[in-house]
């Protein structure tokens, strides 16, 4: 990869670390891209083309994984490495199962920084997406790209949103995921706000693929804790 035409998003809320590494980068030849906090991470990765993303966990609004979790969501391939004080084994099993590509602690040498970055760059030169495409689960099929689906009705098609929040709860297949979880992912909310929204996207799941809408078998609701996606 031609490094003087990679534009790397470095998200950290650190003024000085985030200014340490933005000068190692340049020196290198790439061109950083500074967010501070997730809200305005999500916001620049979704109006500009980056080919990595270095990701701190503790940062204000949005925190790391739900970024890293939001970006996968719209990217399957692009690196991602989390670099982040948190050091714990538990803490980098969960970078990885949520979507990153390789996790450094701090602190950490700059050298062995700029090395990761290079090999993570162009090892995805070489890689194809691990992010799930297509999808069936009993008589139900949805395509994520096209955005294509066949439910108890036939064949139709889902909004981005839809397909967005059907692909999180596919993704976290049997495990229940938080309401502030999927504003945080799918909507990029850093403030939640009173509604309905998800109760009601849910409802249209279950019209969608559902035998029966009234008794769900595959969109479970937890009152007050969230929602599931079941394999049956």
């Amino acid at each position: 990869m031609n490094s003087t035409k990679t534009r790397i998003l470095l998200v950290e809320d650190e003024k000085h670390l985030a200014e340490t590494i933005k000068l190692n980068l340049e020196i290198e030849g790439y061109h950083p891209i500074v967010a501070n906090d997730g809200l305005s991470a999500i916001t620049k990765f979704k109006e500009q083309r980056f080919d990595m993303v270095i990701l701190d966990i503790m940062i204000p609004n949005i925190d790391g994984i739900a970024v890293c979790e939001n970006i996968r969501l719209h990217d399957g391939t692009v690196p991602i490495m989390f670099l982040s004080a948190r050091n714990t084994a538990e803490d980098r099993i969960l970078g990885l199962k949520k979507g990153g590509d390789d996790y450094l602690t701090k602190p950490f040498n700059l050298e062995e920084l700029m090395l990761r970055i290079r090999k993570l760059l162009d090892r995805n030169q070489d890689n194809a997406s691990t992010s799930i495409t297509q999808y069936r689960f009993g008589d139900n099929y949805v395509n994520f790209v096209s955005y294509e689906a066949e439910g108890v009705n036939g064949k139709f098609s889902l909004t981005k949103k839809e397909a967005l929040l059907l692909k999180l709860l596919i993704e976290n297949k049997n495990e229940v995921v938080s309401r502030e979880k999927i504003l945080q992912t799918v909507w990029g909310y850093s403030v939640y706000p009173s509604t309905r929204t998800i109760d009601n996207f849910i409802l249209a799941f279950r019209k969608y693929f559902e035998p029966d809408a009234k008794n769900p078998i595959y969109f479970k609701s937890l009152r007050g804790v969230g929602y599931k996606f079941v394999e049956v």
